[in-house]
């Protein structure tokens, strides 16, 4: 069976997980984002650990900036400890703010589909749970037409797409000390095992793409 950037591991890690670092100078609130949006847009995806889908966004020329954070869920305010339980149905998001006349939102949503395991149901290698599990989510008909398109193409490839598409409803922001945290910590096991392999996987493949 074909898999897209299959990540093999070495030995069993535990999934995303949180920290006691201090909180990087995220943004203080949604609203704060809105004063630096002219001319930019945004894009929503879910593809397993936060940490390892903001560094992949992040990398891409084009891309201004990366939050992690929950979406696809049914409950408000959801918490790292709550969506990592599976039990507020929330997957670990992305919201990305991107300049269209830099980068198309077709292009992202290659990014989206070559930087994961498309075959894999609720997870991403060892990360297992519907909180992994991966989605992209759509604004308007024009971004379902083109994710669509792009699925179908692939399972005419051969590949049994897991990737969801589904209506963006709400993103919720991740907690401070879950933004940036690859760049902020670059030895952590996790992201020296899986996060960082992930990413230059990615960058190995789209080295056109890269800032």
């Amino acid at each position: 069976m074909k898999h897209l950037l299959s990540i093999l591991f070495a030995f069993s890690l535990a999934a995303c997980q949180s920290s006691d670092a201090p909180a990087k100078s995220s943004p203080e609130s949604i609203s704060k984002q809105e004063l630096n949006l002219k001319g930019k847009a945004k894009a929503y995806f879910a593809s397993g650990c936060f940490w390892c889908v903001e560094a992949i966004f992040e990398s891409v020329n084009g891309v201004e900036e990366v939050y992690n954070g929950y979406s696809g869920g049914h409950t408000e305010n959801p918490t790292y400890e709550g969506s990592n339980t599976g039990s507020t149905g929330h997957a670990e998001a992305v919201e990305i703010i991107y300049d269209p006349e830099v980068v198309s939102f077709e292009t992202l949503v290659d990014v989206y589909f070559g930087s994961q395991n498309i075959e894999q149901v609720n997870g991403q290698g060892n990360d297992i749970g519907s909180q992994y599990r991966s989605i992209a989510f759509y604004q308007n008909m024009a971004e379902k037409s083109i994710l669509s398109k792009k699925a179908m193409d692939l399972i005419k490839e051969g590949y049994k797409v897991a990737s969801q598409i589904e209506p963006f409803e709400k993103f919720w922001m991740g907690e401070d000390y879950h933004q940036d945290y690859e760049a902020l910590h670059p030895n952590h096991p996790y992201i020296r095992a899986v996060s960082i392999p992930r990413l230059n996987a990615f960058k190995a493949k789209f080295p056109d793409l890269l800032e």
